[in-house]
C-alpha cells in the first residue's frame, strides 16, 4: 500500500518557494533503518516541499539513500550510537549525546528542523525532549496526543494524554484540553473543538475528585477559549463523532490506545480469515474487494500513526517502534501538516493564556495554607 492511497490527517499546501524541514531518527524501530529510509522516500516522492535531516550511522544511511534519487533532500547526521528499547531513560540522559535519538532532537532545539519524528523508546525520547527543548512556560506535565479513527467528518479524534504521564490533576488536565484543542485547530482544521473528559460515565457526580474539579475548569475555559465542552464522555464516545478531542490521564489513555489497536489488528485478521475460509466467501470478497480496501485502511493502525509530544518548546511525533514504510510515511505527513500550520508557536500562545489563571489559583492555595 502505498501513500496515494491512505489519505490521513489532511495535509495543507506549502507555502511557494519553501522546503518544511523535519529531523528523522533512523534508528530505534523493530525494522530497522532501512523501513524509516523507505518511509521517507514514499513521502518525498509525493511532497516536494519536504525536506530531512537523516540521523544514524552514516555508512549505513549513505547505501540506503544513495540508492533513492532523492539524496538532495536528506541530509545525513552522523549518530553511531542507538537508544535501545530497554534502555532506561535515566541512562540515556546521562550517556546517550551520541546517539541519533538525541542528533534528532537538538536539530529541532537548534533551529534547524522544525519536527522531530522517532521511532525509539517512548521514555527516552520524552525525557531528552524535555531536557533538550524545555517544557513551554506555565506547563507542568507534557501530554502526547494520538490521532483516533472516528466518524467524523475528519475521519479522525484527538485523545490525549496517551502515556507520557500517569498522573493528571485537574489543572493538567485543564492544559491538556487547551493542547488538544490548538491541535484540533491546527492539525485537522476544526475551528471550534468539542471537548470531553473521560470518565466512568457521563452523570457529573461520577468519577474521582481531580476529574469533577477538571470538569469545572475546562467548561469555566470554554468560552474565552472558544471551544465547546461536552462534559464527561465514556470509552464508547472516542470513535465517535460526539467530540473531537477527548481528555485523559496517561494511564487510561495509554491502556485505551494499545487497547483500539489490538482490536483494530484482531477484526483485520479475522476478516481476513473469513474471507479466504471457502470458495463462495473468497468470491465475494472478490466482488467486494474496493469496499474492503477501504474498511482495512479506516481501522488500519498505521494510517494514524504519530503521537505529539505536547507542551515543550518545539514538536516531537512518537512514531510506532514496530511502524513499517506506511506508518513512516503517515508520520512525516502529521509532521509537514504540524510544521505548515506553525502549530508549536500557536500552542505556545495558547498555552500562555491560560497562564494567569493557574498562577491565580496556586497563589490563593498558597495563601490558605497555614504556616509552618
Amino acid at each position: 500500500m502505498n501513500e496515494t492511497s491512505d489519505p490521513g490527517p489532511p495535509v495543507q499546501p506549502a507555502t511557494a518557494g519553501t522546503r518544511t524541514i523535519i529531523s528523522v531518527d533512523a534508528m530505534g524501530g523493530d525494522k530497522g533503518p532501512s523501513a524509516v529510509v523507505e518511509g521517507i522516500i514514499r513521502s518525498a516522492e509525493i511532497n516536494p516541499d519536504i525536506g530531512f535531516i537523516l540521523h544514524g550511522p552514516k555508512g549505513t544511511l549513505d547505501m540506503l539513500v544513495g540508492k533513492s534519487g532523492i539524496a538532495d533532500r536528506i541530509e545525513i547526521r552522523d549518530a553511531a550510537g542507538v537508544v535501545e528499547m530497554d534502555d532506561k531513560p535515566s541512562q540515556v540522559m546521562r550517556n546517550g549525546k551520541d546517539t541519533s535519538m538525541w542528533s534528532a532532537i537538538e536539530a529541532v532545539k537548534n533551529g534547524e528542523a522544525e519536527v522531530c519524528i522517532s521511532c525509539g523508546n517512548t521514555g527516552a525520547l520524552m525525557a531528552l525532549s524535555m531536557i533538550r527543548l524545555r517544557k513551554l512556560p506555565g506547563v507542568n506535565r507534557p501530554a502526547i496526543a494520538c490521532l483516533w479513527p472516528s466518524r467524523n467528518s475528519e475521519g479522525f479524534n484527538i485523545m490525549l494524554d496517551v502515556g507520557a504521564d500517569i498522573r493528571a490533576d485537574e489543572h493538567d488536565l485543564l492544559q491538556y484540553a487547551l493542547m488538544g484543542m490548538s491541535y484540533a485547530r491546527n492539525g485537522l482544521g476544526i475551528k471550534r473543538p468539542r471537548i470531553g473528559l473521560l470518565n466512568v460515565g457521563t452523570e457529573e457526580h461520577k468519577g474521582r475528585a481531580e476529574l469533577k474539579a477538571a470538569h469545572e475548569l475546562i467548561g469555566d475555559a470554554a468560552e474565552a477559549a472558544n471551544y465547546e465542552f461536552v462534559g464527561f464522555v465514556e470509552g464508547g464516545d472516542i470513535p465517535s463523532s460526539r467530540v473531537d478531542v477527548i481528555v485523559t490521564d496517561g494511564f487510561t489513555g495509554n491502556v485505551a490506545l494499545k487497547t483500539g489497536e489490538g482490536t483494530a489488528t484482531l477484526i483485520r485478521d479475522l476478516l481476513r480469515q473469513s474471507l479466504g475460509a471457502t470458495l463462495l466467501s473468497r468470491l465475494a470478497a472478490l466482488l467486494a474487494a474496493a469496499s474492503l480496501r477501504g474498511l482495512s485502511q479506516r481501522i488500519d493502525p498505521r494510517r494514524v500513526n504519530g503521537g505529539v509530544f505536547l507542551g515543550l518548546n518545539g514538536t516531537v511525533v512518537k512514531s510506532h517502534g514496530s511502524a513499517d514504510a506506511t506508518g513512516i510515511a503517515a508520520a512525516i505527513k502529521l509532521a509537514f501538516t504540524l510544521a505548515q500550520s506553525h502549530f508549536s508557536e500557536r500552542l505556545a500562545a495558547r498555552v500562555a493564556s491560560a497562564m494567569p489563571a493557574r498562577q491565580d489559583d496556586d497563589q490563593e492555595q498558597e495563601q490558605s495554607e497555614p504556616s509552618q
